[in-house]
This record gives structure tokens, C-alpha cells and sequence, in this order.
């Protein structure tokens, strides 16, 4: 009788257990079943912030649930990054981060961001795209090698603005003073707003930037577009020079990645990358995106880690070398 018992009882948690993995399974397999967020670090009107909004309409469509934008941004993504982190592991909210801010900015800061990414983990590359050298035109140069020259014969009356110091423009900046053995001035302004009047004005001389916003300018000849960091198939940037043509070594893009908190279940991580492949394939989105100057990428966690791992190395150097620190 207490053989019987005994096997009963087993028999009776094993029962439940088994419920329980199969009431989790469904739960995690009916993603999503209420609205989701999805955070952006930036503010409205950016390239993150189209690609974000553009995304999220394919998604509501898709998913048959709301997928609102909420753009939280500053502190170089501080901000953002706690919001989701702090959230239910869920997939009900998502993070589509920029390499600045996953890592350029825990590099460069000591405000809690590289705690805030070991909170995160990524569920799938998104976009990359290629910035874009300006210069005003006022500046006598047509080309990056008469740029180059032009620094060269004028030793420090050749500036570049940046909207901070440690963002992305100071850094390809510093890239560029490297490669090209010039002494350029950096002037970071708090914001682009300044920094593209002053490039307009020639006060500044050149700065990068993503082509969409400063297109405008170009076509008015108020500033020249020179060349690209990087090679695009995106139809608004994939016919311009590259600066590695005649900076062999100089290559970097802006990358986006999605991302959710750490504790997410596998089965929901999946389920998202495979809806965020669907989406980002839909052929007007495509060219929609292409055409401002960005190329989506569907792709893997794993290949966000790869691409975090190789620009940790590459942009790790560049901040030693030139001994960039913002706090």
C-alpha cells in the first residue's frame, strides 16, 4: 500500500510538473498577447526614430497587436536602456539601440551603462548605415584627398563639429586624424543644431553625419558631401567615394540592434526575431528605409555579438589613443 503511495505521489508531481512546462510554453509561444513598446534612445526625427516608426507599423500589422514608439532620449541611452531593463522579461518591451549606445557609451561612461547592457540581451540586428563626410562650402576642397591636403599645408585651421564629445562624429574624427597624420581641431556643441549652422557659416570646417540629415543642405550648396565611411547598398549613399579608397583602414558604420531584457525566455526571443525578420523583408519597407540613406539587415543574436565584438575592438583603440573620456 505505501509502494502504491508513493508512486502515486510521484506520478501525481510529474503530472503537474508537466502541466506547468506546457502552460509556460504556451504562454511564451502566444507573443505577443498585449500591446508592445518599443523604446528608442533618441529623439523623434532621427534615423533611428523613421526606422523605429516605420518598423513598428509593419509589426502592428503583422503581429495583429499595437507596437507603439516611445522615444526616451539623452544621456546617451542611459535613459532608454534602464527603461527596458527594468521592464517584465516578457517581450512586451523592446530596446532598438544604436553601437553608441551598447558600445561606445560603456566605454566611454561610468553612469551605470555597462551595467544597464549586462541587463540586456539582443534578439536581432535591425539596420546599418554608412555616415557621410560633409564639409561647408566655403572650405576650397571637392575631395578627400584635397581635404587631406588642404590639412596638411594649414596645420589646425581645419575643424570638425561634433553634436558631443564621444559621440559618433569625434570619434570617426579621431579616426580620420589618425589615418590621415593631420592636426585637426575637434568643437563638440551640444546638439547638431549649432554645429550645422556653423558648418553652414564655415566657422567649422567638416563633420560627420548620416546623409538624411544634411541632404537638404547638399542640394542647396550650402555644404558638400565628399565621400562615406563605408560601403552601402542603400540607393542614397551606395554611389558616393569612400574615404577608405584614399584612407585604406577607415570604415565605420552606424548599426542598430533589438533588444530585451535578459531574463526573457528563449521561446519569446525567438518569436520576436522571427517577426522582426518578416517585417524588415517587406519589400516597401525596404525601400522606403533604403531610400533615406539606411539598409536593414535581419540577422541574429549571434550576429550582434559579433558586430558588438569587432567595433569594441575597433573603437577601443581610437578612445586610448586619443584619451577620450566624458565623465
Amino acid at each position: 500500500m505505501l509502494v502504491f503511495s508513493v508512486r502515486s505521489l510521484v506520478l501525481l508531481v510529474v503530472s503537474v510538473l508537466a502541466s506547468l512546462h506546457l502552460g509556460v510554453q504556451a504562454q511564451t509561444s502566444a507573443w505577443p498577447n498585449k500591446p508592445v513598446k518599443l523604446i528608442v534612445p533618441y529623439a523623434a526625427g532621427g534615423p533611428a526614430d523613421l526606422v523605429a516608426r516605420e518598423l513598428a507599423l509593419v509589426l502592428t500589422a503583422d503581429l495583429k497587436q499595437p507596437v507603439t514608439v516611445e522615444n526616451q532620449g539623452g544621456g546617451m541611452g542611459v535613459p532608454a536602456l534602464g527603461v527596458v531593463a527594468r521592464s517584465e522579461p516578457d517581450g512586451h518591451t523592446l530596446l532598438l539601440a544604436a553601437f553608441g549606445n551598447m558600445v561606445l557609451q560603456p566605454m566611454l561612461s561610468k553612469r551605470g551603462g555597462a551595467d544597464l547592457v549586462a541587463k540586456l540581451k539582443p534578439v536581432s540586428t535591425i539596420s546599418t548605415g554608412p555616415h557621410v563626410l560633409v564639409v561647408s562650402a566655403k572650405l576650397p576642397v571637392k575631395s578627400i584627398s584635397e581635404l587631406i591636403d588642404f590639412a596638411r599645408a594649414n596645420p589646425g585651421k581645419v575643424s570638425f563639429a561634433s553634436a558631443g564629445t564621444g559621440g559618433t562624429a569625434h570619434l570617426g574624427m579621431e579616426m580620420f586624424k589618425s589615418l590621415s597624420k593631420t592636426h585637426v581641431i575637434h568643437v563638440p556643441y551640444k546638439g547638431s543644431s549649432g554645429a550645422v549652422n556653423d558648418l553652414i557659416s564655415g566657422e567649422v570646417s567638416a563633420m560627420f553625419s548620416s546623409l538624411p540629415s544634411l541632404q537638404g543642405l547638399a542640394d542647396k550648396g550650402l555644404v558638400k558631401v565628399l565621400a562615406a565611411t563605408s560601403p552601402s547598398r542603400s540607393a542614397a549613399t551606395k554611389s558616393l567615394p569612400l574615404i577608405a579608397t584614399t584612407l585604406p583602414g577607415f570604415d565605420y558604420n552606424t548599426w542598430y540592434a533589438m533588444y530585451v531584457p535578459l531574463n526573457t525566455p528563449k521561446a519569446v526571443s525567438d518569436s520576436i526575431n522571427m517577426a522582426l525578420t518578416k517585417a524588415l523583408k517587406t519589400p516597401a519597407l525596404v525601400t522606403k528605409i533604403e531610400a533615406a540613406g539606411t539598409e536593414l539587415q535581419p540577422g541574429s543574436s549571434e550576429e550582434v555579438q559579433a558586430w558588438t565584438q569587432r567595433d569594441t575592438e575597433k573603437w577601443a583603440k581610437v578612445i586610448r589613443d586619443a584619451q577620450i573620456a566624458i565623465d
